[in-house]
């Protein structure tokens, strides 16, 4: 890449569970964010780099904008709000599925506190939506503010329009030389990556009250001397007994196909044979408590 080329800084917001996460793994080409249709998966910023011939996208995947109940969930916001503040570009997404809502009205409107970045608007999952359905949203979307700089329909799972809206974006950065080498994906670690995966296996299936308190912590990660297979040991958090008892399940199944499901992307990751240890642990209204939060990395 040369001086003339673009890069820089895009965020998509939006909803919990409107496709952020799951658009910003399909530019990316490799799955760095979890996805689950569980509401507030995301809880860090995760940054994917997408490398093109003319330029470099830094994709900064962030949680959904909610209303919080909690002290974890007044620090996702934030999180949220930081982030805004530095990007070059903010795309805000609305899924073709539903009708555009007061909580869309409420993030679109926020976005002119961010006088910096420049916005557009991107109608996410169209494969699930008729072409009507399509072309509501887009009139919606558009009627929300008098300034995008584009407004782009697109599907994640078909790639379809994925390349114009990569092409809309790079065209708004500023010029300037790459940020990271190519052939980076992402600055997330190793041991970031596999707590990820672990806890996108345990939010399969779980009730609605329990993914919020569900957290994954690295024990340890290290080579099992005279064999090609890396010991991996982890615990999984969550804030009540009987949560406990949900993850582990009726004679410790559940949490074995949490292992069995995390393992296979763990040890693509690493190139190796993974054994997987996993432990339940009980910190007690961890989202509420600062002092738990910061041993959780949050």
């Amino acid at each position: 890449m040369t001086e003339q080329t673009r890069s820089g800084f895009v965020t998509f917001v939006g909803r919990p569970n409107v496709g952020k996460s799951t658009l910003t793994n399909a530019l990316v080409g490799e799955k760095i964010a979890i996805t689950s249709e569980k509401p507030q998966t995301t809880r860090r910023a995760i940054r994917g780099i997408v490398n093109r011939p003319d330029g470099q996208l830094v994709i900064v995947d962030t949680p959904g904008i909610h209303k919080p109940r909690t002290l974890l969930g007044e620090r996702l916001n934030d999180l949220v709000e930081q982030v805004l503040g530095d990007v070059d570009v903010i795309g805000f997404c609305v899924p073709a599925t539903e009708k555009v809502g007061p909580g869309d009205r409420r993030i679109a409107a926020s976005l002119d506190g961010y006088r910096r970045a420049k916005k557009i608007a991107i109608v996410t999952k169209t494969d699930a939506a008729g072409r009507d359905d399509i072309t509501e949203r887009l009139l919606e979307v558009d009627a929300l503010r008098g300034d995008w700089d584009a407004v782009i329909p697109i599907s994640a799972l078909t790639n379809d329009q994925l390349e114009v809206l990569a092409d809309e974006v790079l065209s708004l950065m500023p010029v300037g030389p790459a940020l990271y080498e190519e052939g980076v994906t992402t600055d997330e670690s190793e041991e970031d990556r596999i707590a990820e995966m672990i806890r996108e296996a345990a939010l399969d299936g779980v009730r609605d009250e329990l993914p919020h308190s569900i957290a994954v912590v690295i024990d340890d990660i290290a080579p099992r001397e005279g064999t090609d297979l890396t010991d991996v040991h982890a615990s999984i958090v969550v804030e009540r007994d009987s949560q406990k008892a949900i993850i582990i399940g009726h004679k410790g199944k559940r949490l074995a196909d949490v292992g069995r499901r995390a393992r296979a992307g763990i040890e693509d990751l690493l190139g190796t044979r993974v054994f997987l240890g996993l432990h339940v642990k009980v910190a007690k209204e961890w989202q509420r408590d600062p002092k738990q939060l910061g041993r959780l990395g949050f």
